[in-house]
């Protein structure tokens, strides 16, 4: 799962840097920030199941200058965290181990990710992507064995560029400590992140920083208010802070405070936690996924459709057509090679071991192409079927960019086609050229079928060698093998007409349209398969795998069906547990 978490995330941002449309920004920025705090919670989990003693992690959040590094401070009874009157001065996570060994927290480096970790001293400002951890050399009389975060704020003109830090923090954080000034306690941004990390359900407290006395009461009526319009969990202990003006720190009330909130923590708790919050985003995230899926769906749809009327067109126009299909004609030219005709048996009996030779081995071999396939009229018109088919996709893919809310899905499927029309169209040729030569072989299993139950009638097969035309049955045995004639001329030419008229009107008649027709049904199997499905088809679908991740989500129905069987698999878990 945490896998397909990053995998989204990273899709988001890429579509995110990519993304045109302003209403779409805001809303994909939230998600990417709701995904990068699941990942890091769900890091958290595998930290925890891989140490299950891992050190107690407290936070303290809050806006800008709301007093956090001073409270830090304070908390530590040390002056460890740089202060300054400067807003944003803090831009990076910082860690402080009490009563805590920095070997101790070695797992740290793997939860942050790409982050690095540094020397306090050595955070760059021009590095965001950084985290210290240092370690606490007083004794703190207020905080349990733990590290407390010093973390920037989220409020900021500046803090979108480091509000990465803090979401990993706060997963992170086992407690947490929200710190607010009377100036920034409403501002909606304090309750915008409260509400986000709610499902996370950390024990927390909340800082009235930087108070004049006898203000608390009022205000922390307000905060109450303002807690519960956003979460629906109870509202957590006030704490009003005021400060001394010998230290210049805020004072702390109760040295037992943050021991008694962290004997709340239930770590058990984590992994229905995780369930929880992936539940709860769980539609959301996968939004945009799920609308390139339907377009993909479409997408095969159209393919399909298209994929059929090709088919529809081969049928009418050479399989049905009257004048054109030539293929059972050949089926009869096959034929005259076998019956032995009185006076040129010896020419034929020496053209057969030459002209009969199987083609695919005669391709083998390197010979020439054989004619049988350059001067094919199916070939021709089967070309002609397959650049319709795609003057009909790029048709259909415009009129979805029109009418689709998904138009730039389909636009680039539209320039996906156009710029690889030309493959397409080699491949069905190369395709149709392979697919005839081997089809020869089912034309002379026909011809053989032919002469086999033309034997059963010999009355009816002495006919057809004492016929005058035989010479000009063997003349076009000979021509059609060495290309001196086409298949189609075979409809013309007198020996043909001659044999096709004999038997037709013998008792043969009904036994030969049987075999024509499952001659056909042989042939527009053959082509579906070998052209239309294995060739047209096939480069067709492969065009959504060229769709650009920067763009789009290209995450494949394969890919989410594996992360929603994980999702499955763990509400299930937890259920047994």
């Amino acid at each position: 799962m945490l896998e397909f978490i990053q995998l989204l995330k990273q899709r988001y941002q890429s579509v995110l840097s990519q993304q045109r449309d302003e209403s779409n920004k805001s809303s994909y920025q939230q998600r990417i920030d709701d995904l990068i705090l699941t990942e890091a919670f769900l890091r958290k989990g595998q930290m925890l199941k891989n140490s299950a003693d891992y050190p107690l992690q407290i936070a303290v959040i809050g806006p800008t200058q709301a007093g956090k590094s001073s409270l830090v401070n304070a908390l530590l009874n040390s002056s460890v965290a740089s202060v300054s009157p400067l807003a944003g001065y803090t831009m990076h996570p910082q860690g402080f181990c009490n009563g805590v060994a920095m070997s101790a927290c070695g797992g740290l480096q793997w939860y942050f990710g790409r982050f690095q970790q540094m020397q306090q001293s050595q955070l760059p400002k021009d590095r965001l992507d950084c985290y210290s951890l240092t370690e606490n050399t007083t004794d703190s009389p207020f905080l349990p064995d733990s590290v407390l975060w010093d973390t920037p704020d989220f409020d900021s003109i500046d803090s979108a560029n480091y509000r990465e830090g803090v979401i990993r923090t706060v997963a992170l954080a086992d407690m947490v400590i929200l710190v607010v000034s009377k100036e920034k306690y409403a501002d909606q941004s304090v309750w915008d992140i409260m509400a986000d990390i709610e499902a996370l359900q950390q024990p927390t407290l909340i800082c009235l920083n930087k108070l004049s006395e006898g203000s608390e009461t009022l205000l922390i009526n307000s905060l109450k208010d303002k807690w519960q319009q956003t979460r629906k969990d109870g509202f957590p202990e006030a704490v009003p802070l005021y400060y001394q003006k010998q230290s210049g720190k805020p004072q702390w009330p109760d040295n037992q405070q943050l021991q008694r909130l962290a004997r709340q923590i239930n770590r058990k708790t984590q992994p229905r936690l995780e369930q929880e919050l992936l539940q709860k985003y769980w539609q959301s995230w996968l939004e945009p996924v799920l609308a390139e899926h339907s377009s993909l769906r479409d997408w095969h749809g159209l393919v399909d459709q298209v994929i059929q009327q090709g088919l529809d067109s081969y049928r009418r126009d050479y399989l049905d057509h009257p004048h054109h299909y030539e293929t059972f004609q050949h089926a009869l030219a096959e034929l005259l090679n076998l019956l032995e005709i009185p006076g040129v048996a010896g020419i034929l009996a020496n053209t057969r071991r030459m002209l009969t030779w199987p083609i695919r081995k005669m391709m083998s071999i390197g010979k020439k192409r054989l004619h049988i396939a350059d001067s094919s009229q199916e070939i021709t018109l089967l070309n002609q079927i397959a650049e319709h088919v795609l003057i009909q996709m790029a048709d259909k893919l415009l009129n979805q960019a029109e009418q689709n809310r998904q138009s730039q899905w389909w636009k680039e499927f539209s320039r996906l086609l156009r710029t690889q029309r030309a493959n397409i169209l080699q491949d069905f040729g190369d395709a149709a050229q392979q697919y005839h030569l081997a089809f020869q072989e089912e034309v002379e299993n026909t011809a053989s079928q032919l002469f086999n139950k033309l034997q059963e009638q010999p009355t009816l097969l002495n006919s057809l060698r004492a016929t005058r035309v035989t010479a000009d049955a063997a003349v076009i045995a000979l021509a059609l093998h060495t290309g001196g004639i086409g298949v189609h001329d075979l409809i013309i030419a007198p020996a043909m007409l001659t044999v096709t008229s004999l038997l037709a009107e013998s008792a043969l008649g009904t036994y030969m349209s049987r075999v024509e027709k499952e001659l056909k049904q042989r042939q527009l199997a053959a082509v579906k398969q070998a052209l239309f499905t294995d060739s047209m088809k096939l480069k067709l679908l492969e065009l959504s795998s060229q769709l650009s991740s920067v763009t789009y989500f290209n995450i494949s129905p394969e890919q989410l069906q594996q992360a929603e069987s994980q999702l499955t698999d763990l509400r299930h878990g937890l259920r047994l547990l």
